[in-house]
């Protein structure tokens, strides 16, 4: 009975967790594509330069900036390189949330920007939405939490049944033979 209820209530975390997933992998989303147009804004200016002087190649005015004698413009440069950089991470992490629901959480799990998902975590805002999304991942979370923990308790168990059963065989006295030749 111990058992059931452990098992009724490992599948309601997962149930909960699971149905908190959907909403978690969009937040993010919506994070990375703020995060993106945040960068686009404050590069648009860089990208204006180069467009006016170096017909838009920004590895033009990079190099124009390093060529400079001046350390402003040598700072300045990497300031550049950096928001470049920046610019296009988040938009290969944009493009990599395109996709469908099972590949974002895998991407996030493995490959996610790892400051985006702390903030994500820190401002997530709980929701128990029933959209059939949501559903499906809370009952397949639910159902391989409370798998997972039958497995493990019935290992236990038998690990525990086994080791008994050998004491057994140890301690039991040899059995004399008492009949005579």
């Amino acid at each position: 009975m111990l058992r059931d209820y452990g098992r009724l209530i490992a599948f309601s975390i997962g149930l909960l967790v699971g149905i908190q997933l959907p909403g978690f992998v969009d937040q993010y989303a919506k994070r990375v594509e703020a995060h993106y147009l945040e960068a686009q804004r404050s590069f648009s200016g860089f990208r204006a330069t180069a467009d006016r002087y170096f017909n838009g190649s920004i590895p033009a005015l990079l190099a124009h900036h390093q060529k400079s004698g001046d350390r402003v413009f040598i700072d300045e440069a990497r300031n550049i390189e950096a928001l470049q950089t920046r610019l296009d991470a988040l938009a290969a992490e944009s493009a990599a949330l395109r996709t469908s629901l099972l590949k974002r959480i895998i991407h996030m799990v493995f490959a996610g920007d790892r400051e985006i998902l702390q903030e994500t975590f820190d401002a997530f805002s709980y929701t128990v939405p029933l959209s059939p999304p949501a559903i499906a991942c809370g009952v397949l979370i639910g159902c391989s939490i409370a798998l997972g923990l039958e497995a493990l308790l019935l290992g236990v168990a038998r690990l525990i049944g086994v080791a008994m059963v050998r004491s057994r065989q140890r301690h039991r006295a040899p059995v004399r033979d008492t009949r005579r030749p």
